[in-house]
């Protein structure tokens, strides 16, 4: 029925091996080479992922940090330019109250100079007025 030649089968057998190892050597060897390689390539690019977003962290603290600093000192400094404009525009007012309060005094001393002058004028023409009112008085 079957005829198992031996010779046959040893080459057949040999042939198997050697296709192994001539696969093993050109193929199987390499690709598993190429995939080791890229699984590493992988592993060090997500180390180098992870360093960046440390980094990044520590960046964006530096900059919150900056900013901050920045929006502090622009304060202190609007603070500071207010408060001069604030005692400039103090002073200015005084010296405009002082300045009015001299024209006031002056003002007042003008009329009490021109009261007093309308106060001896008029009794200065007293007599002239009561000779005036009794010719009206005595035409009545």
């Amino acid at each position: 029925m079957l005829d198992i030649h031996l010779p046959l089968m040893l080459f057949v057998l040999v042939l198997f091996l050697i296709l192994l190892v001539l696969l093993n050597s050109m193929l199987f060897q390499p690709l598993i080479k190429f995939m080791d390689d890229r699984n590493n390539s992988i592993a060090k690019n997500l180390e180098a992922a992870k360093s960046f977003s440390g980094n990044s962290d520590e960046l964006n603290a530096k900059a919150d940090e900056n900013i901050s600093n920045a929006k502090n000192e622009a304060a202190a400094i609007r603070q500071k330019a207010i408060d001069e404009q604030k005692l400039l525009a103090a002073s200015k007012v005084e010296i405009k109250q002082n300045e009015l309060n001299k024209e006031y005094q002056g003002f007042l001393e003008k009329l009490t100079m021109d009261k007093e002058n309308l106060k001896n004028e008029l009794l200065s023409q007293m007599p002239l007025f009561k000779e005036s009112l009794k010719a009206k008085f005595s035409k009545l």
